[in-house]
């Protein structure tokens, strides 16, 4: 979905300034130069530039309104992380729309172009796992729209990111099993587009190097749907093979999840045969028997991070304060050790 009207970034690509600095000289601010302020109306004359009328209507008529674009509503994860949104919007006073893209890019696209037909006063964005092409999310952020990530982002430079270190805390998950005496450790991979699948698989890979336990191909397996059925058939494929894992590490906890039942099934014993550790805390896993241990994601904090983080935006380009600098927080994990991975028979 791309749009060829010239906006104010491609007068700032050209030029080699800031989109801000080109939106100023439009504008004849005092603080532009006149060199500045000439090089832009030229070039935006030649490239016969049209201030985008729907943009400016949406800037000038403030509706307190937040569009938030999230997933899976269904994801215990997601469902605090709107939580947290709505925490911070309600009390300074807007409203929120959600949509739910259902990991589907047609309809990440289709919330995104209804968002900004409801006249938003900016977005909350979470990426689907189908989402590779981000045209839709530039000609939205060309248009003047405040856009915040959280979770799963997509690297523009110019829209603040509201992240967990999941690095970090794939790296933990993978040490305690190293340290409960696994030596076999399989990993249920996630959405390989996903920035946290990355991040995750990299925590994994880096804490059996730092051990000198030899990453083993056939132990990854990627699951792009992240569901309960895919980590179940993944982890059917892990028992079948002539050496099979003493250890899974999971992408998240459906995953998680399935592959317990399939080890059941097979009846082998959690976590005595085979340990087990996910991520993202769903409220099912405490129910599970075995326990589930799991890495801890801070959703609702996430949400509020996210929301300020945005609210701010939008305030500042209400009161014309163009320079607004992108941030990235990175909100911290936490190891739950329950009985899914405890070989050694007791907790931290």
């Amino acid at each position: 979905m791309k749009f060829n009207q010239i906006t104010i970034k491609d007068i700032a690509r050209e030029l080699g300034i800031s989109p801000s600095t080109v939106s100023r000289a439009l504008k004849d601010h005092p603080d532009i130069s006149v060199q500045t302020k000439k090089a832009v109306n030229e070039l935006a004359e030649k490239l016969n530039y049209q201030p985008n009328i729907v943009a400016l209507n949406l800037r000038q008529r403030k509706t307190n309104t937040i569009g938030v674009i999230i997933p899976e509503i269904v994801h215990f994860f997601f469902s605090t992380v709107i939580s947290g949104i709505e925490d911070v919007a309600y009390t300074a006073g807007y409203n929120v729309i959600l949509a739910q893209s259902n990991e589907s890019y047609q309809r990440e696209m289709t919330d995104i172009k209804a968002l900004f037909n409801s006249r938003v006063d900016g977005m909350l964005l979470s990426v689907s796992r189908e989402t590779t092409n981000f045209d839709h999310i530039e000609s939205i952020i060309s248009k003047g729209v405040p856009i915040v990530f959280y979770d799963r982002m997509y690297n523009s430079p110019t829209s603040s990111k509201v992240i967990v270190d999941d690095y970090t805390g794939a790296k933990e998950a993978v040490n305690h099993l190293i340290e409960q005496g696994c030596k076999r450790i399989a990993h249920l991979n996630g959405a390989p587009n996903l920035i946290i699948s990355v991040d995750r698989f990299r925590g994994y890979t880096e804490a059996l190097k730092e051990n000198n336990i030899n990453l083993i191909d056939s132990l990854v397996i990627n699951c792009p749907s992240g569901t309960f059925e895919e980590g179940k058939k993944a982890t059917k494929r892990l028992l079948e093979i002539p050496n099979p894992p003493d250890a899974i590490f999971a992408n998240n906890d459906p995953m998680a999840m399935g592959s317990m039942m399939a080890i059941k099934e097979k009846g082998l014993k959690i976590p005595q045969d085979i340990a087990i550790v996910g991520f993202s805390n769903w409220f099912f896993g405490e129910l599970m028997e075995p326990s589930l241990t799991t890495v801890d994601q801070p959703g609702f904090e996430m949400g509020q991070e996210a929301a300020r983080l945005l609210i701010r935006q939008i305030e500042m380009n209400e009161k014309d304060q163009f320079e607004i600098q992108p941030e990235t927080k990175i909100l911290k994990t936490r190891l739950i050790v329950r009985d899914s991975s405890l070989k050694k028979g007791k907790k931290k």
